[in-house]
């Protein structure tokens, strides 16, 4: 017999499914189509299982794999906004948080308490654990811009500033990874996927 508890499980389950169909900036690295948002948090929920070794002291792996899975369903609403979109940025947490209170809002009061939960804990990123998802989310698009010689970068001129900027949180999250961004970064720019300087 079903309960209302299980209803609303299966509800939400199957509303989660509307992620494969938000398209990201990112292509993949073989450069033939974009990237959804439901692959890039399974890309990204690896990505924490391998380099786990690399988070801050007090980061918890379970916690931070259920950030990387939870944190772009926002998306099914409020779509995914692209980080150098400075217009776009300027209303994307009020629309988010209005996503998240109507899709977490689809479960049993205490399951959607937990999940909005951390949530807001990855938005806030002030835990070991929110910090270290944080880094992987900014890590992952720029090995795909890498791999698909500049992709997003190319296409709308951003420049290796901008890109420094944006990984910032990688520093703060996982800082033994900071070389390596700075390396990836300094490559893609000697290899002509990426401008130098600022924009004028």
């Amino acid at each position: 017999m079903q309960t209302d508890r299980l209803n609303q499980q299966m509800q939400f389950i199957v509303e989660i499914d509307r992620l494969k169909q938000i398209l990201r900036q990112s292509l993949i690295t073989n450069g033939s189509r974009r990237e959804n948002s439901a692959e890039h948090s399974w890309h990204l929920a690896i990505m924490a299982s391998v380099l786990t070794e690399y988070a801050l002291p007090g980061a918890d792996l379970l916690r931070t794999l259920q950030m990387l899975l939870l944190h772009d369903l926002v998306e099914i609403d409020a779509g995914d906004t692209f980080c150098y979109d400075l217009q776009a940025n300027q209303d994307k947490a009020e629309r988010e948080a209005q996503a998240a209170d109507r899709i977490f809002g689809l479960l049993p009061s205490d399951l959607g308490q937990e999940m909005r939960s951390l949530w807001d804990e990855f938005e806030a990123r002030e835990t070991p654990s929110a910090k270290f998802a944080a880094a992987l989310d900014r890590i992952e698009p720029m090995l795909l811009n890498q791999h698909t010689q500049g992709g997003t970068w190319k296409q709308h001129g951003i420049t290796q500033d901008r890109v420094l900027q944006r990984m910032q949180p990688v520093a703060e999250g996982a800082p033994e990874l900071w070389g390596f961004v700075e390396q990836v970064i300094e490559d893609c720019v000697a290899a002509g996927y990426l401008q130098a300087g600022a924009i004028a």
